[in-house]
């Protein structure tokens, strides 16, 4: 705890002296549009919901290589990855579970339809294509259906620019780390395009962790290529398509201490295709947004036997598809109110196979192929009064083949005091997560009579400016149930009957840009809690989520063209469990702080050089029970921008 004490210190003192400085400049941060929270373009100063941004300069500033890492210390996101780069990693909003959160690219559902649950493993994503993050906490179910349970992360990948862009960046470092990315983007009569290829990997550490005396490094390599092509057909209609695909081999480790494996190894492709038709009518009062889109993924993963466990061996793939269309209307024909509606369907369809041997003899689980469709209607009514009080109101109704119907609803609402740059803010609304096609069909695990998963929750705070807007601080409380969570009987057959609890608040503070000076501070804390009374857990905090994180950036731009940026991450303690033992017993993980330092010089008009110290004090620690984490990391790069 005498980490946070510290961190906490240097948050308020921070605070207190940029909040002292003098600027004539004037903010434009309140006026930034975000899409992700209404479905619709709107000013920040006008939302209800809690929402975190993360934009290009982000990234560009801190030099950030993964999503994952641009995720980490966002308020409200606990980030676990299963033994450093390029393995398995989960994002946990506001104490949730990591299937709780729906993830998106550029409007397309990303959380795996072979999963289990359905998780998105972030594992696979690099900032190389990425514009901005769009982060929107709180159940919205009501805009976007399943998995929104807790919240949606909307990742808005690059586009075609007016003047012609050309970029190679490459990088290398510790572990023997490299980074190649070659992109183009530009505008040619009617078409504007946005192109990518990357390559990037690493001989990697040890997934499980090497304190134990597990010495067998685990590489990854992961290939990418980005493709968004935009057409305006006329005055009135546009037409996008977009590819992304992407390639990932990782060797892995047995989840225990002495996890060594040298032949386990872990494959995955995913392929994601898009069309959106854009209409304006009626002199832009009525906008029409047809899409379609499909994501395949397909993975496998083989562990040979080994000298060091030579009766242990397992076989498995999995392959699903997902095909989507959504139909979106935007009707503005009334003054200061936007009515929403749509409706979209979608057929997720999936199977596997997976066979192991071990001390405990042969085991084989065929899951063959099973789809569902779910089809959805959602209408929202948005309205402003006086450019200072503004209010979102959202109904939606789903049919899913197996479980039926299920309703979900959405309020939100802001109010704006111009005079004193005070914003009041609260949402609250129902969420639902649909059975996975594996919980519903699985010959040994699934029960086809299982009920969504639901949650209600509310979140309400205040967002105060200072120094026309160059500093803010922001408080939200927030409280999240979630009900009917799936769960297993005596017979390991899925059921409805876990719930659990998470209520916190999180603290931010931030300036914005004064005078080349930027800087933001969060802290959040949550309280989870296991409500199901006959759970051996029953109480207690959930695992893996700490009750205090918190986290510090400041950058500075010299008029040398350099540029300084520095992170400070804080994770508390938290639990997890030991799958070792049995029963299994629960460990306490200890906190800890990783400071980062990032440094680029622009040598030539064209020609900017980038380092980077990740795990500056090379501190030893865990997020999750057992696994590896990076020490302390030497990166240098360039980028040509021509």
């Amino acid at each position: 705890m005498k980490h946070l004490y510290s961190f906490l210190l240097i948050f308020f003192l921070t605070g207190f002296f940029i909040s002292a400085q003098q600027s004539d400049s004037v903010k434009t941060t309140l006026s930034e549009i975000v899409v992700t929270a209404n479905k619709t373009e709107t000013p920040y100063y006008a939302l209800g919901s809690s929402v975190s941004i993360i934009t290009s300069e982000d990234i560009s500033r801190q030099n950030l290589r993964t999503v994952v890492d641009l995720l980490r210390g966002m308020p409200g996101l606990t980030i676990t990855q299963q033994g450093g780069p390029g393995k398995l990693a989960y994002v946990y909003t506001r104490g949730s579970n990591s299937n709780h959160t729906l993830v998106i690219i550029d409007g397309v559902k990303m959380n795996d339809a072979s999963s289990p649950n359905n998780a998105f493993d972030f594992s696979t994503l690099n900032t190389n294509d990425v514009e901005r993050i769009e982060i929107v906490r709180g159940p919205q179910s009501t805009l976007y259906g399943s998995e929104a349970i807790a919240g949606v992360i909307n990742i808005i990948t690059k586009r075609g620019t007016d003047k012609p862009q050309y970029n190679f960046s490459g990088e290398g470092g510790s572990n023997n780390y490299y980074r190649g990315n070659l992109s183009a983007q530009g505008k040619s009569g009617i078409l504007s395009y946005a192109i990518t290829a990357a390559r990037n990997g690493s001989d990697g550490i040890s997934a499980s962790d090497a304190r134990f005396g597990n010495k067998e490094k685990d590489r990854y390599t992961n290939n990418s290529i980005y493709s968004r092509l935009g057409f305006d057909l006329s005055s009135t209609a546009k037409l996008d398509l977009l590819y992304k695909f992407t390639k990932m081999e990782t060797a892995l480790d047995q989840n225990e201490k002495l996890g060594d494996d040298p032949n386990f190894n872990f494959n995955i492709e995913e392929q994601l295709f898009k069309s959106r038709l854009s209409l304006s009518l009626y002199d832009g009062r009525w906008q029409q947004q047809f899409s379609a889109s499909l994501v395949k993924r397909f993975s496998r993963s083989l562990d040979l036997v080994d000298q060091v466990h030579p009766k242990l061996s397992s076989d498995g793939f999995n392959k699903a598809d997902r095909v989507k269309f959504d139909l979106q209307n935007n009707l503005h024909f009334i003054e200061n109110n936007l009515i929403t509606f749509g409706i979209e369907t979608e057929v997720e369809k999936t199977n596997s196979s997976y066979v192991s041997t071990s001390d405990w003899g042969p085991f084989e689980s065929i899951f063959p192929e099973q789809s569902i469709r779910t089809t959805g209607i959602y209408l929202q009514d948005q309205i402003n009064i006086a450019n200072s009080l503004f209010a979102s109101v959202g109904l939606r109704y789903d049919n899913n083949q197996k479980f039926g119907s299920v309703s979900t609803y959405r309020i939100a609402s802001a109010y704006y005091f111009n005079t004193t740059g005070t914003k009041l803010k609260m949402s609250f609304g129902t969420g639902f997560k649909a059975p996975s096609l594996f919980y519903l069909f699985d010959p040994a695990f699934g029960n086809p009579d299982l009920q969504p998963e639901k949650s209600i929750g509310w979140d309400a705070g205040f967002e105060q400016y200072f120094n026309e807007g160059k500093f803010s601080i922001a408080f939200t409380y927030f409280d999240l149930k979630l009900e009917n969570m799936f769960g297993f009987d005596a017979m390991f057959r899925t059921v409805n009957i876990a719930q659990a609890s998470s209520q916190g608040f999180e603290v931010v503070a931030s300036v914005f840009d004064l005078n080349n000076f930027t800087a933001n501070a969060n802290y959040t804390f949550t309280k989870t809690k296991d409500e199901y009374e006959l759970s051996a857990d029953y109480g207690k905090a959930l695992l893996r989520r700490p009750k205090h994180q918190a986290s510090f950036n400041i950058n500075y731009k010299f008029k040398t063209d350099i540029n300084l940026n520095m992170r400070f991450l804080y994770a508390g303690e938290r639990e997890d469990k030991d799958f070792s033992t049995f029963p299994a017993e629960r460990v306490v993980i200890s906190d800890y702080t990783l400071v980062n330092l990032s440094v680029s010089y622009k040598l030539l008009s064209y020609l900017e050089l980038t380092g980077k110290i990740e795990n500056l004090f090379d501190k030893q620690y865990e997020e999750v029970l057992n696994y590896g984490t990076l020490g302390r990391s030497f990166y240098a790069g360039l980028n040509i921008n021509l």
